[in-house]
């Protein structure tokens, strides 16, 4: 019966308990240098080859009009769109509140270090389409895009066989403040914005999920060409639980996290035996109601019901593991949560599921995988925003620090650094 349920491993398994599904993109290294390549040299062209061959779909202008988005509103409810203009409103009040203010110090007397915060003027955003339409990504990226004041915000999305891009991803892009709109994807997507073509800007980052073909291109044009969001790996979940948690609400949760594909992991760690066999049964039951049953079975092959003997073992586990994201359902969730030092996004108590940070609540949902959140920060406004340090020295200033800067570069062996202090000094 599928999640396996694994009790007390000891600390030496789990490592092993720890690991995740691997999509392995090196062995594709060389098909998407190949589409990167002639997409660099030939441009438009290249792309509408490559939309032909992958997406078998003829596309004669890439860019979407005015028109077109007009259009894709009138196919969307009043429903959806009062949902997302919520969602909306939610995600600009928590990224608002992360505006960086401008820092001056005086470090000693004749010396003012400054800092500002600049936006990174091109940004790309990434959209998947397919079977599920990531609108809500669209809101996760185009909106503290947009606060920060990123001049160039370029949308790329895979057209369907129509050459369209759904309607719900082009209203959320002109609420949230995406200045262009591209229809492609894939390989071709993340090359037109590295390199630009004549017709999609060149940009300076690229932010968003997608394929293990986008992947693969994502680190390849990272290399040398433009900066990249995060590394990324398959979507996951851990959970938290203690004997007094709802059975029903960490089922759904399993379930609604092994939605996103048949490589996400769903992971529970209790220290109940009883909670983590009635998950069990209840997972099952919930797995009937589920549309897309074949992915999600698949997905549950990978994912595990880990009991374990103490709270300790639970945070030492978790911390080790740093899941993308954390469902914390335990009576002192606000207790566990201060001892919790590596997640991507925390969710706490039994009312507050991850469906909530993937849609609406206001937090980002572009998070590290696979551990990254031992090193890595989930997307945010300083995801679209450089700092840069100015400073000022007064004659003063000099003769009170020149001794100390002298000092250092003599012993590093750097006589020019040392010479222009002193060359100063002599001077007045």
């Amino acid at each position: 019966m599928i999640p396996i349920t694994y009790k007390y491993p000891k600390k030496s398994e789990w490592a092993a308990l720890q690991s995740r599904p691997e999509i392995e993109t090196t062995t594709l290294f060389d098909t998407v240098q190949t589409v990167l390549n002639d997409i660099k040299n030939e441009g438009d062209a290249a792309i509408r080859r490559y939309s032909e061959l992958f997406d078998k779909v003829i596309i004669e202008k890439l860019e979407v009009t005015g028109e077109e988005s007009d259009k894709a509103n009138q196919l969307i409810s009043d429903e959806l769109k009062k949902a997302i203009e919520t969602a909306c409103n939610n995600i600009k009040k928590f990224h608002q509140a992360q505006k960086f203010e401008e820092i001056t110090v005086e470090t000693m007397p004749g010396i003012t270090c400054r800092q500002k915060a600049l936006p990174i003027e091109k940004v790309g955003l990434y959209i998947p389409g397919g079977t599920a339409p990531l609108f809500s990504t669209v809101l996760m990226l185009a909106i503290p895009a947009q606060i920060a004041g990123c001049k160039n915000i370029i949308l790329c999305s895979p057209p369907d066989r129509q050459g369209k891009i759904h309607p719900a991803i082009l209203y959320a892009a002109q609420i949230a403040g995406v200045h262009k709109i591209f229809k492609t994807g894939g390989i071709q997507a993340i090359a037109a914005m590295a390199y630009g073509t004549e017709s999609v800007p060149k940009v300076y980052k690229i932010f968003g999920p997608g394929n293990q073909y986008v992947t693969a291109a994502k680190q390849l044009v990272s290399l040398k060409d433009v900066a990249i969001d995060m590394p990324a790996g398959p979507s996951e979940v851990e959970i938290i639980a203690d004997e007094n948690a709802t059975p029903k609400f960490i089922a759904a949760d399993f379930l609604s996290q092994a939605e996103h594909g048949a490589d996400s992991q769903s992971v529970l760690l209790t220290t109940s035996e009883i909670i983590a066999e009635r998950v069990v049964k209840e997972i099952h039951r919930q797995l009937n109601n589920i549309p897309r049953r074949k992915l999600v079975e698949k997905s549950l092959e990978k994912s595990k019901i880990i009991v374990v003997a103490n709270q300790d073992e639970i945070i030492d586990f978790t911390n080790e593991y740093a899941p993308e994201h954390l469902i914390i359902q335990t009576d002192n969730y606000v207790e566990i949560s201060k001892r919790i030092t590596n997640a991507g996004s925390v969710f706490l108590g039994p009312f507050t599921p991850e469906s909530a940070g993937d849609y609406a609540s206001g937090t980002n949902h572009t998070l590290p995988t696979k551990g990254y959140a031992k090193m890595y920060s989930g997307v945010n406004l300083d995801s679209f925003i450089r700092k840069i340090t100015f400073q000022e020295i007064t004659k003063e200033g000099l003769w009170n620090l020149g001794k100390t800067i002298e000092t250092m570069a003599e012993n590093e062996r750097l006589d020019a650094h040392k010479n222009a202090v002193s060359i100063r000094q002599e001077s007045g």
